[in-house]
């Protein structure tokens, strides 16, 4: 069992240090700025912290194509054709020895300023986790900070060949890339020849405009042309260029990596990667996965500490919250992974899913309240929130790529309202956040902190109780799931309301409970909410409902101590 609850806080450095009021659509980084590395301050990383994170993922480190130009620094040019947005896809890596120019303040010292971002988040008690994008980089992709000891990617490919599992790409020989959409701002087309495969798997040379056309997929020894057959004896050229690339950034002293798209690169190579890796250190390995069929695999073979849950829970509780399933989903959600459920990431917000205050997902931000508090208590696993949705950010900005779409723009010069209230130009003191902003982070601050201080939450066990109140007329199990989690002497009681009105309700603990988790019956208590901070005395028995009540959209963790 784990022992330490990782509460992991997504930020995208470019948006997150951005305090420029109103951006323009379409914006350049001297239009729009950007935040920098610089931008996260000690009172910044502080503000973080107290919200009971413990690992900070900084998204979009790692130099990628943009928009903006660097040749005066003498980093090459992108053409606009294959680059997504005025900054960039953070995905489309350009090179993997280099960080992102837009963070730096004195650009030729930008490595250092990231290493002095890592040691600041350190020194104020968090860990660092960074992206690894193993599946693809930008069609520019050109290493010129690599050390000149290491050859680079494609640097010896055998063009002429589709695939050989020496060639660190895939090629469509004799035939040229053709991009048939989107403005050329460029005085000359974007020549390819021959074509290298697309990101996502898009083996034709003619990518569309909702492929990752920006993007190269890279060769890992597996014959997508004939039968997706594997080919790693020799080991292929790619799994030892991007191990050096992991332990290049293990010598940044990171603590971990999220590995985008990870099951599109074959386990084969994690299970030889991940243990040379933690050799070195024992960084943690976080991998985006959204077939649960390659959970079990990731995990064993694979060697990843966690892997994300989109398909499950997240999917399941976006349901809920919507009012488009019922809350007993949740049983089946739990059964499915409880053999691995320590490894599973949860998260209801992050940087590829639409805002819950959004108008495409509840359209109110109090509405997250009950889903971040099930994902905080529900079992030991790691959590994720994404920054601005402590605050509310509605991420209905018309930002330029990306639109109205209900999400924050990665690939967009902009700022986030909810973000520079509480940065209040630096101070991170909050002093521009309207009333429901500062009540609803004193929510997430509560609820989080309380998942990583309470023993019962962060190593107990777990008692669903949803099952034994399907039939219960005084708790609508369709709106409502509870469940208790006990260690040692302490015993929590959470109840959740997904609905959009109060109740009053009843709720079943049954003998079984008692047994299992050894709670004295018939007894009465001093019990404290966690949330409220309201203290009551009661009794727990099986013998008879516990009574409560639940506002609407809220959640309510109630600790008993079992010590007479």
């Amino acid at each position: 069992m784990k022992t330490n609850k990782h509460i992991i806080y997504q930020t995208v450095p470019r948006l997150f240090g951005n305090y420029r009021e109103n951006p323009v659509k379409n914006g350049s980084i001297e239009e729009n700025g950007c935040g920098k590395f610089n931008s996260y301050t000690q009172k910044a990383l502080e503000s973080i912290r107290e919200l009971g994170v413990t690992h900070i993922w900084y998204t979009g480190i790692i130099a990628h194509s943009t928009c903006t130009d660097y040749t005066a620094y003498g980093i090459p040019k992108d053409h606009h054709a294959i680059v997504k947005g005025k900054a960039g896809s953070p995905y489309a890596i350009k090179d993997y020895y280099d960080v992102d120019p837009d963070l730096a303040e004195n650009i030729p010292n930008r490595m250092n300023e990231f290493e002095e971002l890592v040691k600041r988040t350190h020194d104020a008690g968090m860990k660092v986790i960074i992206d690894f994008v193993p599946n693809h980089v930008a069609r520019s992709y050109r290493s010129l900070m690599k050390p000149a000891y290491l050859d680079d990617l494609g640097q010896h490919d055998r063009t002429e060949l589709a695939f050989s599992n020496m060639n660190n790409f895939y090629y469509l020989p004799g035939q040229g890339l053709e991009l048939h959409f989107g403005a050329q701002e460029e005085d000359f087309e974007y020549s390819e020849f021959p074509a290298k495969v697309t990101g996502n798997d898009c083996f034709n040379a003619t990518p569309g405009k909702n492929d990752w056309y920006e993007t190269i997929k890279l060769n890992y020894g597996i014959d997508y042309m004939n039968g997706k057959t594997g080919h790693f004896s020799p080991t292929p050229d790619t799994w030892n260029k991007m191990l050096d690339i992991l332990l290049f950034w293990v010598s940044k002293d990171i603590d971990g990596v999220r590995c985008d798209m990870a099951e599109m690169t074959p386990v084969e190579f994690w299970e030889w990667a991940i243990p040379r890796v933690k050799s070195r250190k024992n960084i943690t390995f976080i991998a985006e996965i959204y077939n649960p069929e390659q959970y079990a695999a990731y995990i064993n073979t694979g060697k990843f500490d966690y892997l994300y849950d989109k398909a499950g829970m997240y999917d399941t509780l976006r349901r809920i919250m919507r009012r488009e399933a019922p809350a007993t989903e949740l049983t089946a959600r739990w059964q499915a992974i409880e053999n691995i459920k320590e490894h599973m990431l949860f998260f209801i917000e992050n940087h590829d899913e639409q805002r819950i205050a959004s108008d495409f997902f509840a359209g109110n931000a109090q509405a997250g309240i009950p889903g971040l508090a099930l994902i905080a208590t529900f079992d030991v696993n790691p959590i994720m929130i994404y920054n601005g949705q402590e605050l509310g950010e509605k991420g209905m900005d018309d930002e330029g790529f990306s639109g109205v779409d209900g999400r924050t723009s990665i690939f967009d010069y902009w700022s986030m309202q909810s973000i520079r209230a509480w940065a209040n130009n630096g101070r991170f003191d909050g002093g521009k956040l309207g009333d429901e902003q500062r009540r609803l982070r004193e929510s997430y601050k509560k609820i989080l902190s309380a998942a990583k201080r309470e023993k019962a939450l962060s190593h107990g066990h777990f008692y669903g109780l949803a099952y034994c109140n399907k039939n219960n007329p005084y708790f609508p199990v369709e709106y409502m799931t509870a469940y208790l989690r006990k260690y040692k002497d302490e015993l929590m009681l959470v109840l959740i309301n997904f609905d959009s009105k109060a109740h009053h309700f009843r709720v079943n603990i049954p003998k079984n409970a008692f047994d299992i988790l050894n709670i004295p019956d018939n007894t009465v208590y001093r019990a404290k909410e966690l949330i409220s901070g309201k203290e009551t005395i009661c009794a727990l028995t099986y013998t008879c409902p516990y009574q409560e009540s639940a506002p609407a959209h809220s959640a309510k963790m109630l600790k008993f101590s079992l010590q007479r």
